[in-house]
């Protein structure tokens, strides 16, 4: 009795097998390892859609330090509020200085002699402390903000901003204008405190 219980359990067992395996247990031809041909992918997967072009526009955007790729527009610090309460507020907070976590936290200059480079001080990099280049500020506001609809305000709402930003950072004044004239005039506190990147291409280039 127990001998025919173990041959109908490894019967049981390599049915299991034969199962998975595709019928064919205890051989190799077309079975484990076996490499099967792939089947032809379709032409479509049937989710997504082309972009638009407005879509395309908003997102293909370069700007570089020196201002290069900046478009017509403008705007100041006055407007800028408004539209940072808006559409900035409830992610960084409605002063830019206690952002509602993951979120970055915008505004503060201190420490102003950069030595948080140096020493952990557990200060939090701003746009006013660390970033180097207020052009930058359009590239990515642009490209990526707000957060939930992306490549949505106009030139005109960025570079307004821009301004409030840099004049709650402490950076330029309240009343002066943004542009694609102006912003790359602007000398961040934090810009000659980076090493220059003097790499070369090619076999050197590490």
């Amino acid at each position: 009795m127990r001998r025919l219980t173990r041959h109908v359990c490894g019967g049981l067992l390599l049915a299991v097998i034969a199962a998975c395996t595709g019928g064919s247990a205890g051989s190799d031809a077309g079975g484990r390892g076996a490499v099967r041909p792939s089947e032809a992918l379709p032409a479509t997967f049937g989710v997504g859609r082309a972009a638009t072009p407005a879509e395309l526009a908003a997102w293909d955007l370069d700007v570089n330090p020196k201002g290069v790729g900046l478009p017509a527009g403008r705007g100041t610090a006055a407007e800028g509020a408004v539209v940072y309460a808006a559409k900035c507020a409830s992610c960084h907070g409605p002063t830019g200085t206690d952002p509602i976590a993951p979120n970055p936290k915008l505004v503060g200059r201190e420490p102003r002699d950069f030595s948080f480079a140096n020493h952990a001080t557990g200060v939090t990099k701003t746009i006013g402390n660390y970033w180097p280049y207020a052009t930058t500020l359009y590239d990515y506001i642009r490209r990526a903000m707000p957060q939930t609809a992306p490549g949505t305000l106009t030139a005109g709402e960025t570079y307004a901003v821009i301004a409030w930003l840099l004049a709650e950072n402490e950076v330029i004044p309240r009343d002066q204008v943004m542009d694609a004239t102006s912003l790359p005039a602007v000398v961040m506190p934090s810009r000659d405190r980076f090493v220059r990147d003097d790499r070369k291409g090619g076999s050197g280039f590490k």
